[in-house]
């Protein structure tokens, strides 16, 4: 079953953007109250008027059907708290999703858990880190072939170059072990080697979270904590290390959309 979340401010245009959201996480009671949910947490960081966007709970088995691929621009894969080697039957399908995907030349954005799961389908290699978590804020080294996407970033702020490293939200302890035949390694940390990837122009993977705020990722280290995931003393670090550092979210947000238009 197709469940489709239309934006309100959509407007008449000769080609309506049209964006699928693949979400692989289910909502939690603070996102639900304090944003409605993470369908509104991604079209806050990447949608924009005159653009329709389609919400498909593929964690709860709602994926797009296969003839309507084709009138899509792009696709988001989410996070999720799943592991993006794990064989439930969803994940499985989601992997197939992705492999025909690709086979389009399809722009496919994977976030995290997305970032994992796009490498798994296309024949890479994920696990667990060895250095276990990633709660918190970290820089990434950014090589040169990510100039192309934040070009009009680097132009909008004037800066005279092009940042060598910029800070994102993690929260992972599976990360990328290998990347597929093909694919190209942009960007890593002292803790992740592949902190991003690509695939010719259609393949975008950010092990990051680009559209966290740093509230949602406190919420989710409580969580973390409560359930006996993490340490107290490694919750209270990655807590006040979020207090000292900030994301460079509008950066991120720029990279993510001129990828997935396009521009």
């Amino acid at each position: 079953m197709k469940k489709v979340v239309q934006r309100d401010d959509i407007i008449d245009d000769d080609h309506e953007k049209r964006f699928a959201l693949l979400l692989a996480a289910r909502d939690s009671e603070y996102v639900k109250n304090m944003y409605g949910g993470y369908f509104n947490v991604f079209m806050a960081a990447f949608g924009e008027e005159g653009e329709r966007w389609d919400l498909f709970r593929v964690v709860e088995g709602e994926f797009p059907e296969l003839e309507e691929l084709d009138s899509y621009d792009g696709f988001v894969v989410s996070g999720s708290p799943y592991d993006a080697y794990a064989n439930e039957p969803w994940i499985l399908k989601l992997c197939s999703l992705l492999q025909t995907l690709d086979s389009m030349a399809k722009k496919v954005l994977g976030i995290c858990f997305g970032h994992q799961v796009i490498c798994r389908a296309l024949g890479g290699k994920v696990g667990k880190a060895n250095s276990g978590w990633d709660l918190g804020i970290r820089k990434v080294e950014i090589t040169k072939d990510l100039v192309p996407l934040i070009s009009s970033y680097v132009e909008e702020l004037e800066l005279d170059d092009i940042p060598a490293a910029l800070s994102i939200v993690e929260c992972h302890q599976d990360e990328v072990w290998e990347v597929p035949l093909g694919a190209n390694v942009i960007a890593h940390s002292d803790k992740t080697g592949v902190e991003m990837f690509t695939i010719e122009d259609h393949i975008l993977g950010i092990q990051g979270h680009p559209e966290y705020t740093k509230d949602i990722l406190n919420n989710i280290i409580d969580r973390l904590l409560n359930n006996h995931s993490i340490e107290r003393g490694f919750a209270e670090d990655a807590k006040f290390l979020l207090q000292i550092a900030e994301p460079d979210r509008k950066c991120w947000e720029t990279i993510c959309r001129n990828f997935l238009k396009g521009r």
